[in-house]
């Protein structure tokens, strides 16, 4: 089993910057790729960011040159930096662990990011 905790979601000004973390607890040795989810008001998930083992990440179309997610697997936590954000990045965010050799995926219960004026 693994445990996924968000935090850092906040209400922030159009051009404003977060960083969210996510630390994991429990079987998180297993841990093969992380990625950070999430779903605006009215919309269905999307997938924002994903960072392998090694570090690789990839990141969505609509985030790409502004956000950038991070894995520090000493401490167990992967992060989301979010710069120059807008009311379309407004929605909550979900961290999500995926563990190869089970197929099992775990969720956490999400932080809300806000983003107006």
């Amino acid at each position: 089993q693994v445990q996924l905790v968000e935090s850092g979601g906040d209400l922030v000004q159009p051009g404003g910057s977060l960083r969210l973390s996510c630390a994991a607890s429990g079987v998180i040795f297993s841990i093969d790729n992380m990625a950070w989810y999430r779903r605006a008001p009215g919309k269905g998930r999307e997938l924002v960011a994903t960072i392998s083992r090694d570090g690789s990440a990839d990141y969505a179309d609509s985030v790409k040159g502004r956000f950038t997610i991070s894995r520090d697997n000493f401490k167990n936590t992967v992060y989301l930096y979010m710069n120059r954000l807008n009311a379309e990045d407004t929605a909550v965010y979900y961290c999500n662990a995926y563990i190869r050799a089970t197929l099992s995926e775990y969720w956490g219960k999400g932080t809300q990011v806000t983003v107006s004026s």
